[in-house]
Parts: C-alpha cells; structure tokens; sequence
C-alpha cells in the first residue's frame, strides 16, 4: 500500500476530506520521527512500538571485487508489534 491509498483508506473509514486524512497522516509521521529523533520510544497500543537501536560498526565485504571495507556504525529504526496487531494479522 502506497501513502495515496493510506490516505484514501483514512479518509474513508473517518468520515473526513483526503486533505484532512493526508495532513493527520503527516502530523502522526512527523511527531512519531520527532521522538525518535530526541532519543524516546513511541508506543501505540494494540498496534506497536518504535524504538532506535544502535547497529555497530563491522567489517564487510564488496560483493564485486570481494574487498574488504568498513561499515560504519548505524542508529536503526526498531518496531515491535503489539499483541493486537500480531492477532489481527494471524486471524
């Protein structure tokens, strides 16, 4: 599913225009990454948390040339589902 069909999906099941669907759709994105990005976890109930990780720096290997090279250390976006979500899913 693409955002365009996120949005119609929204504005449907809410009752409201996709230009008001689309704006909250944004503002749950925006304030969802503002957390992250400050360092705190996010958790919606019955459908998940986010959380960042950190992902240490590790060798690789260029699959090309076969190369050695150094992978810089990473912070990742980590998401756990809910119970919830996981029953919904599996139903």
């Amino acid at each position: 599913m693409r955002q365009k069909s996120l949005v119609s999906t929204v504005a449907e099941k809410a009752g409201i225009s996709q230009q008001e669907a689309d704006a909250a759709l944004r503002a749950v994105f925006d304030a969802i990454s503002d957390h992250l990005t400050s360092g705190d976890a996010v958790k919606v109930p019955g459908f998940g948390g986010f959380e960042i990780g950190e992902r240490a720096a590790r060798k690789g290997r260029n699959p090309a040339t076969g190369e050695e090279i150094d992978i810089a250390a990473a912070k990742v976006v980590k998401f756990k589902p809910a119970k919830g979500l996981k029953d919904v899913v599996n139903a």
